[in-house]
């Protein structure tokens, strides 16, 4: 069995990006399978059955755009794409991840210590720009860049770079229902909720800064779309409760961190 895959999300017709992320993953030596991104500008939401518009209004204060349903699906298809091969572990990049050192020799390093210490662990997130409320493991240096293996107890935004365990990949296509949020706001919802959600702190994995042509949408900022009159109530809201729930996991973190 092959120990990690490595897959790169990248739009149809998008030739530019993939040749510049095939030449950055090629300078270290990790092949990968591309997998097509979900063109969220060809969706009519009114007629999806997987998106929860008013669960979405009342979470994130505002509804979703068709290029945020693109990436979460695009995030599921890669998931499915992993489960049926026969790799352990899969490293998911999006197109525009720009990685500071080869993340396949940092990933071979640090995830029996993972394993060791998280059997059970199900998401990392190796390309995030901010980190709060964690718990350090182990540190790492690779290629010149030094970083730390964290508990991610309140998990880290930004989906440009992730790595799964089969399980979190299970668990991630199992447990979907209706898309009520942005992939990356949802793995914030779960992990900070379930545990087992890691992170590397200085991230090993930054993004080129180039506009997201998964995330573009029917011509609507992402920002800005259709909110509510309460919509920063709304945001205060989740990040009150997910900041309350990721200091109860930290106090718990070492006592369950190997269990179910």
């Amino acid at each position: 069995m092959p120990s990690l895959e490595t897959y790169v999300i990248n739009l149809d017709g998008s030739n530019d990006r993939l040749q510049a992320i095939s030449k950055r993953l090629s300078d270290f030596g990790v092949a990968f399978e591309r997998v097509s991104a979900v063109d969220g500008r060809k969706l009519d939401l009114s007629t999806l059955p997987d998106y929860d518009p008013d669960r979405a209004e009342r979470y994130m204060g505002r509804s979703l755009v068709g290029g945020e349903i693109g990436c979460y699906r695009s995030h599921l298809k890669v998931a499915e794409r992993f489960l049926a091969s026969d790799a352990r572990y899969a490293l998911v990049l999006e197109d525009d991840a720009l990685p500071l050192c080869n993340p396949v020799e940092l990933l071979e390093r640090a995830l029996p210590d993972l394993e060791a210490a998280d059997p059970h662990w199900r998401l990392i997130n190796i390309g995030n720009n901010k980190l709060k409320i964690a718990t350090s493991l182990k540190r790492y240096g690779v290629g010149g860049h030094d970083c730390e293996l964290v508990a991610a107890h309140y998990f880290p935004m930004t989906t440009s770079a992730i790595v799964w365990s089969r399980e979190g990949a299970r668990l991630f296509i199992e447990e979907h229902g209706k898309i009520f949020a942005p992939v990356d706001n949802y793995f914030r919802y779960w992990l900070t909720r379930t545990g087992h959600g890691y992170s590397f702190w200085p991230a090993p994995v930054t993004t080129t800064e180039a506009t997201s042509q998964i995330l573009s949408g029917a011509g609507h900022a992402r920002k800005t779309n259709k909110r509510k009159w309460y919509y920063g109530l709304a945001k205060q809201l989740r990040l009150f409760q997910d900041k309350l729930i990721a200091w109860k996991q930290k106090k718990r973190f070492g006592v369950s961190a190997g269990g179910d």
